[in-house]
C-alpha cells in the first residue's frame, strides 16, 4: 500500500505552512488515541509517548512505519486517497477531520485566483435576508468574515455596521471584544467552534495571506486563541442550540441551522430561531417590535460588506 510521498515546496510568503499543518494535525490526532481504544495492548509505564506510537498507527493503517513517519513529518504530496482513507480510519477521524486531512495532504490547485480575493455576495441573497423579519440570519464567509446580516441579527448580536470592515469577523469579535464573553452563555464552546472553522479554512486555503495575518494577530492578542489553535481540532457545526444572555431581554435559547451556498460553498447562511410559544420566541418578538432601540450598537438596519 506504500506510495512514498514526495516533499512539498516551501509555502509562499504570508501563508500558513502546509507541511507543518499536516504534521501537527496527524501528531495531535495520534496522541489522543489510547491503545485500548483501537484494540492494542497497553504496556503502561513503559510507554514514552502519549497516545499511539507511530508504528502502532502504521500497523493499523496497513502502511510501513517509514512511510507513515514521512507523512507525519509533512511530506504528503501525491499520497493516494486510499492511503488517506486508511489513516483516517485508523485515527478514528470524523467526517470533518477526514476532509481536513485530505485538504492538508492533497491541497487543491487554485484556478489563478488569489486566495485573498474579495468574497462576493449575490444580490438576491441579500434580499432574502432582509425578508426574514423574525429570524436572525447571517451570511458568514471564509476566515469567519461576517458578510451580510439582517435587522434581527443586529438586534440579537449587535449591529456590526458601526465597526470597521476588518472587525466584522466572528474570530475578532469572540476573542478580542469583552462584551461577547457576556453575550455567549458558553463562551468557550463558541470560541472552539470559531477556531475549528478557521482550521478548516486553513486546510482549504493555506496560501490565504489574510487568514495567516488573522491567525497571527489573534495568537499575539489572545491566550485562549493560542490554546485552542494548538489543539488542531476541526469540526463543522451545522445545527445546535445557541444560548445567549442578551442585555435587554435576558436569556435566549435559539436553534442554530446553517446552510452552505450551492454556488459559493465557502459561504454559509446561519439562522437562529426559537421554539414556538417559548420564552425565547416572545423575547425575539419584543426585540423585533423595539426596532432600532433593540440593537446593542448601530441603527438596526441590515448591512453588508465585501471582504
Amino acid at each position: 500500500m506504500d506510495e512514498y510521498p514526495e516533499p512539498v515546496h516551501e509555502p509562499a510568503a504570508g501563508a500558513l505552512d502546509p507541511r507543518a499543518e499536516l504534521s501537527e494535525f496527524l501528531r495531535t490526532r495520534r496522541a489522543r488515541l489510547k491503545p485500548e481504544d483501537v484494540g492494542l495492548p497497553d504496556y503502561g509505564r513503559y510507554r514514552r509517548v502519549p497516545g499511539l506510537r507511530r508504528e502502532e498507527l502504521a500497523q493499523l493503517a496497513g502502511v510501513s512505519v517509514a512511510y507513515y513517519t514521512r507523512l507525519e513529518q509533512g511530506n504528503g504530496r501525491h499520497v493516494s486517497a486510499e492511503v488517506l482513507d486508511a489513516i483516517a480510519r485508523a485515527l478514528r477521524l470524523s467526517d470533518a477531520e477526514h476532509a481536513h486531512l485530505t485538504h492538508l495532504a492533497k491541497p487543491k490547485q487554485q484556478k489563478k485566483k488569489p486566495a485573498g480575493r474579495a468574497q462576493q455576495v449575490r444580490g438576491p441573497l441579500r434580499t432574502l435576508l432582509d425578508t426574514m423579519d423574525g429570524v436572525p440570519a447571517i451570511l458568514v464567509g471564509r476566515r469567519s468574515d461576517i458578510l451580510v446580516w439582517n435587522r434581527m441579527a443586529a438586534a440579537v448580536f449587535g449591529d456590526w455596521a458601526e465597526l470597521p470592515a476588518r472587525e466584522q469577523n466572528w474570530a475578532r469579535l469572540v476573542f478580542l471584544r469583552p462584551e461577547y464573553r457576556d453575550l455567549f452563555v458558553d463562551w468557550e464552546h463558541k470560541a472552539s467552534d470559531v477556531v475549528s472553522q478557521l482550521r478548516m479554512d486553513a486546510g482549504s486555503h493555506p496560501d490565504d495571506p489574510r487568514l495567516s495575518a488573522l491567525v497571527g494577530e489573534l495568537s499575539v492578542k489572545s491566550e485562549e486563541f493560542r490554546r485552542l489553535w494548538a489543539t488542531h481540532d476541526v469540526k463543522e457545526r451545522c445545527h445546535g442550540i445557541q444560548r445567549l444572555h442578551h442585555p435587554l431581554v435576558g436569556e435566549l435559547d435559539l436553534r442554530l441551522e446553517s446552510f452552505h451556498q450551492a454556488d459559493a460553498h465557502e459561504q454559509m447562511l446561519v439562522t437562529y430561531h426559537a421554539e414556538p410559544n417559548s420564552p425565547s420566541a416572545e423575547a425575539l418578538r419584543l426585540l423585533a417590535s423595539w426596532g432600532a432601540d433593540a440593537t446593542r450598537a448601530g441603527t438596526g438596519t441590515s448591512s453588508a460588506r465585501t471582504a
